[in-house]
Formats: structure tokens, sequence, C-alpha cells
């Protein structure tokens, strides 16, 4: 799958692994730190214990995840979800990109373990055989005692408040849907209004009925966004035949979370019915939240308080890797500060300060969930 990783060995090489990472993916015209941080900054953690003569009982790892952000083949967190086992051999071979090449075609870029030339160039390796590899990925229970991500905020809240770390309670996660509208188009100027149906008025309708339902739910936590709006023919003088619109919409409550999908979609029945246009409508995915656990929550913010740093407690509202690490293995969460809460735009930063605090509480974190000694030092 192009997951990479690097280990630390414990004195208990057989325990189960005290992991750490993100990705360094990135969606068009995004920033250096989305990702990123979680794996140089892990890596430097580990540096740091390294010389200052810690030594571990469960090794520790670092790893870069592959294809975290959903751009390419529209599969988001393919890295992890291989490792929890939430991906099958049917969804990846499903998958291409713009220009029609397979997912396991391009996973021939000469990672270990990556398929011949011979079978890169097919399409797909066939059931058995990526189930196989699918199998070989996906981590065992036992194999992984605890996940620790460490990432930028993505958010306002730890910079307006003036918080030095974000200790991760929950994550949100996102249902993901696409739906396509069809009408009959015509020529803007022969076609009266009161015999047309625009597909892009039905898509316009759509997307404020998405703003309605999420909310209609009266949670700060739920969000909804029509990310992408595709109107066609796209001529100024043609009325559009076809709109096709992607919505988002995110929650740390799954049923309540459901029940907005639910809401899009009976609306987008409605709509259809009443602007006489054809609908159809799928759900891409629809992953469950994850809670994170007490024990690395509590090590988290024991670890900000040794070196004399605030912290708030929160939730993530964008969509991690330890989302699906959450399914195998106690997972938690450390957020720092960036710049105006601004992420994925090339403009976002964290600052020197604020990295060096998020890695000092990675290190004391994993130092604490791996147990082991510090070197004594004799006044």
């Amino acid at each position: 799958m192009g997951n990479i990783f690097g280990r630390l060995e414990g004195s208990e090489p057989s325990a189960g692994v005290v992991l750490t990472g993100s990705h360094c993916d990135a969606i068009p015209l995004a920033g250096m730190y989305d990702g990123t941080l979680g794996v140089i900054g892990a890596i430097e953690a580990l540096a740091a214990l390294q010389q200052a003569g810690f030594k571990p009982v469960r090794p520790i790892e670092v790893m870069m995840f592959t294809s975290e952000e959903p751009t390419r083949f529209a599969l988001s967190c393919s890295g992890s979800r291989a490792m929890a086992g939430a991906l099958t051999p049917a969804e990846l071979e499903a998958k291409t990109d713009a220009g029609g090449l397979h997912f396991l075609q391009a996973s021939g870029a000469g990672y270990a373990g990556a398929p011949p030339a011979s079978v890169a160039n097919q399409v797909g390796y066939g059931a058995a055989s990526t189930g196989e590899m699918l199998e070989a990925v996906r981590v065992a229970p036992e194999a992984v005692a605890y996940f620790v991500e460490l990432h930028i905020e993505q958010g306002p809240f730890l910079e307006r408040e003036g918080t030095d770390i974000g200790v991760v309670t929950a994550i949100a996660a996102p249902a993901a849907l696409e739906v396509h509208f069809t009408g009959d188009g015509g020529h803007a100027g022969g076609q009266l209004m009161p015999i047309r149906n625009d597909a892009g008025l039905a898509g316009a309708e759509l997307a404020l009925a998405v703003e309605r339902h999420v909310l209609g739910t009266g949670s700060g936590d739920t969000v909804g966004t029509t990310g992408t709006f595709e109107v066609s023919p796209g001529a100024i003088n043609s009325v559009p035949r076809e709109a096709r619109l992607a919505i988002d919409i995110r929650d740390t409550d799954g049923p309540r979370r459901d029940s907005v999908v639910e809401g899009v979609l009976a609306s987008a029945a409605d709509i259809a019915h009443r602007r006489k246009v054809r609908v159809a409508s799928r759900i891409i995915n629809q992953d469950p939240p994850a809670t994170c656990h007490a024990s690395i929550v509590e090590a988290v913010a024991a670890s900000a308080k040794q070196l004399g740093l605030s912290t708030k407690h929160m939730v993530s509202r964008a969509y991690h890797d330890s989302l699906f690490m959450a399914r195998v293995a106690p997972t938690g969460m450390i957020f720092i500060p960036c710049r105006n809460g601004w992420s994925h735009r090339p403009d976002e930063f964290s600052s020197p300060e604020d990295i060096a605090n998020g890695v000092n509480v990675l290190a004391l974190t994993l130092a604490h969930l791996s147990g082991g000694s510090w070197p004594k030092v004799e006044l």
C-alpha cells in the first residue's frame, strides 16, 4: 500500500508497539503542515528521546500513511483503511483516477511488495490476489498497543484562545454523497421559464437544503459542505442540462449525522419531483466517528502539564488516519495551533514554537505509553 515505517526498538520487541505518524500527501493548492507535521515531528520526537537516553519497553514506531487525502482515487485514508481492515478488494479494484488508471496499476510505483510490471499494467490483480495483499497489510489488534497522531488543529480555537496544546477527545467522521440532477436543457432564449426543468436550479436548491438540514440539528458539531457543484453544458446561452453535487456531512455523533444524510437525500428526491428533473444519488462513504482512548487523553494532558503548557480538550472536526486506527488500537491525537485556523490552502502555517511544543508533548506521551526508563542523573 505504500505505508512507510521506522522503528525504535524496545526492551520487549514482541510487545505491542506504540505507533505514531500521519501522512505527507496533500490536496491541490494545500499547505505544508497538514499531515507532514505528524511525520517529521514524530521522527524528531524519537530523536529527542534517543538523545535523552530514554530506553523504551514497548517498541516505538513512526509511520507515514499513504494517500490520506481523498483526491486522485476518491478514496480517503487508503493506507490506514487497509491497516484497519476497512478496505475490500472490490472497493480497491473499482477505483480509477481522472485518466482511467486503476489504483492497483498506480501501486507499481516502486514500494516494497508492489506488483511486477506485468501485473501493474493490467487492470487490477483479481479478487484473490488483491485480497491477499490487503490481508498482508492488515494489522492485528494485538500488534499495536497505542496510536498517537500529532497534527495542526485546522481550526481557530487554540490560536484564538491562546492555548498551547489541543487534547483531542473525539474525531468526527464524514459521510460523502454524490447527487446528479438531469433536465432537458435547451436554448436560453427559446426555452421559456414555465416549461424549463433546469438541473442547475435543482442543484442550487439542494445546496441550500444541505445548509438547512445541518443547522436544523441545533448542534455546532454538525457541519455540511457542498464542495463540488458542476453544471453542464456550462454555456451562458444554454439552460443547464445536468448538475452534479458532491456533499460532505460531518459530525462526532454518528446517528445525528446519518439523520442529516437521510434528510438531504429526501430533499433531493423532493426537489427533483417539483422541478421535473431526474435524480440519481449515492453514498460514497459513511464512516463512523471515533472516541479517543482515555489512557492517551490522560497521557497527552499530563505531558503538556509537565512541560508547563496550557491545554484544551476538544474534538477534531477534520478527517484523519486516526479515525481508522481507532478501530484496531487505543488512539489519540495532539493538536497545535495554526495561523487563523487556516488549512488546505498555501498559506497554512504553524510557528516553530508551536511545533516544538507539539513535538515535546508527543515525545513525552510516547515515553509514557511505551514504559521504559530515563538515564539516572547524578547530582
